[in-house]
């Protein structure tokens, strides 16, 4: 399997673990130190992987995800580096009703560690976000 292979692997299984509340196979994706920017998405900057995983299971924990990335644009800088694009399309419920359809890019960095490669740093930027409320 190639790098480029390997890593778009990586970002499926995050998606799946996510979507599935898997957190113990998300946190697997993600270098120890990770960086999670999410401020340009009106969100925060997570440092840790168990910190963001920790952030999820409180954010997430009710609500109904969908995630779908496309078309990516993987460059191995490395044998042991690699950047990411991500065409980003996600789907957030929340209890009550609340939903989120969100639309933007992922923007990361990778690296091979043991032989496997992580995310090391994620920022996630918005072109568009469509937010409804249940009728009254």
């Amino acid at each position: 399997m190639s790098d480029s292979d390997a890593i778009q692997r990586l970002k499926a299984r995050y998606f799946r673990t996510m979507d599935t509340k898997d957190w113990d196979g998300m946190r697997s994706v993600f270098a120890d130190d990770v960086v999670m920017d999410t401020s340009q998405a009106g969100g925060s900057c997570i440092t840790g992987a168990d910190a963001f995983i920790q952030f999820l299971q409180e954010m997430l924990a009710d609500a109904v995800t969908v995630h779908q990335g496309h078309m990516p644009e993987i460059d191995v800088t490395s044998p042991t580096t690699a950047t990411g694009v991500w065409a980003l399309h996600d789907i957030v419920i929340f209890p009550g009703g609340t939903r989120l359809d969100g639309y933007g890019h992922y923007h990361e960095t990778y690296e091979k560690l043991d032989g496997e490669w992580k995310i090391t740093s994620s920022t996630l930027t918005r072109l568009h976000a469509d937010f409804t409320t249940p009728a009254s």
